[in-house]
């Protein structure tokens, strides 16, 4: 059976999905029809229900969690791993929370921007743009401020921004989960078999990538445009980690707590069910 496939050409996905791509481990049976954009691409897409199996932001999942199911394996979710709010000029987090700062965020259904909003609900006044070039628009000032995602965690400070608050501490401050930031999705309308098939195939694809990793560097590298090999290895060992090859009970628990927080805020709807029966 083929199946389309989507993910982020960030190092970490092409990290995860290297095995499968290039058929180093046992597929049993699947074909994959593989597509790279961005998140914020992924996550619209995933309303209109376009692909089979989709890497989507825990925040997009929200408003079509009746058409996919999340997978065991694959998310993004860890703890010191948070979207950051930076500046160029001295900005306290009190000015952040009162609103009136144009902020530029990684796009309107990425985790961050929900964290962003549960942190600061008076801080509406966002722009929201490709993740790579939110660090531009506030160095130039066309923008007070910046939420930052994936290897802009590394690089913001040598272009001479700083950090006003770790929206990763806000979320592991205030409720002791790991922040749960995205995974991979797949089509609820899909046989149950095969959506257990693919949970297996991911997660071997992890556990492989782990066991080989000079292997994936290629596919990492031909999709890292100019990142520097330090900043795309800090970049996989932030993003990837034993939550990527399976939530396990505290994972779990930490998506259901960022959904119960969003849903009594009133930024997401109600979601009866979110884990595939895998």
């Amino acid at each position: 059976m083929t199946l389309s496939l989507a993910f982020s050409p960030c190092p970490n996905d092409c990290f995860m999905f290297d095995p499968i791509v290039h058929r180093r481990i046992d597929l049993e049976g699947l074909d994959f029809d593989v597509r790279l954009a961005d998140v914020e691409a992924l996550n619209r897409d995933a309303f209109g229900g376009v692909t089979d199996v989709t890497k989507l932001s825990y925040h997009a999942f929200a408003y079509c969690a009746d058409r996919y199911a999340m997978l065991s394996a694959g998310s993004a979710l860890g703890r010191n791993c948070g979207p950051l709010v930076i500046s160029k000029r001295p900005v306290t987090a009190d000015e952040v929370a009162a609103g009136g700062l144009r902020i530029a965020i990684p796009g309107k259904y990425t985790t961050a921007n929900l964290l962003l909003g549960l942190a600061f609900p008076l801080a509406t006044n966002t722009t929201a743009m490709l993740f790579s070039d939110i660090e531009s628009a506030v160095q130039e000032g066309r923008c007070d401020a910046g939420v930052i995602i994936h290897e802009s965690r590394f690089t913001y400070e040598a272009r001479g921004l700083r950090k006003i608050v770790d929206l990763g501490e806000y979320w592991e401050g205030t409720t002791g989960h790991a922040i749960p930031l995205g995974g991979i999705a797949i089509r609820r309308s899909l046989p149950a078999e095969i959506q257990v098939t693919m949970n297996r195939v991911l997660r071997r694809s992890v556990e492989y990538a782990f066991a080989h990793r000079e292997e994936t560097l290629p596919y990492v590298r031909a999709h890292a445009q100019e990142m520097c090999d330090d900043v795309m290895a800090k970049h996989i060992d932030l993003y990837v980690n034993g939550y990527s090859v399976d939530l396990g009970s505290e994972g779990r628990r930490a998506v259901d707590a960022l959904f119960a927080k969003a849903h009594t805020a009133g930024v997401i709807p109600h979601i009866e069910s979110w884990m595939a029966d895998v």
